[in-house]
């Protein structure tokens, strides 16, 4: 029996400042915030309110709970109608999406396959992602 396992090792910069420069970002990531605010505008009306919100910003790797959700609606729910506009929804979802670590992001999928938290991924680990990958394709 051969076991495998893959081993990542997470060093932070010591310079950390480099981590925080801002970055542009990419037509890809331009269009996938389009996309996720048009999925949710269901009338087309160019504003999204609480619910869709949350829904959009999940759909874009961000789990936001509802303090924070309606926070970002105070702010740019200038005309009191409890929706946020495209504009201001792309300005929040750009300043987001800049602001990721992506050391962090590599960490959080990295234990999203090492569930027994042993710092590797085994071949029983990616099983159980494929079975799991499987079983969402098929609707089971």
């Amino acid at each position: 029996l051969i076991k495998k396992t893959v081993t990542m090792s997470v060093s932070l910069p010591a310079d950390r400042t480099k981590r925080r420069r801002r970055r542009e970002l990419t037509e890809e990531q331009k269009q996938e915030i389009r996309e996720a605010f048009e999925l949710f505008d269901t009338d087309k009306d160019d504003a999204i309110d609480y619910h869709e919100l949350k829904v959009a910003m999940k759909a874009l790797g961000f789990d936001v709970k509802k303090p924070e959700v309606l926070r970002i609606l105070s702010d740019y729910d200038q005309e009191g109608t409890g929706k946020i506009k495209f504009q201001h929804f792309f300005e929040v979802m750009k300043d987001w999406i800049t602001d990721r670590d992506p050391q962090q992001e590599i960490i959080k999928a990295f234990s999203l396959f090492d569930d027994d938290s042993t710092g590797k991924i085994s071949m029983r680990n990616l099983r159980r992602v494929a079975r799991d990958l499987g079983d969402r394709k098929s609707g089971s």
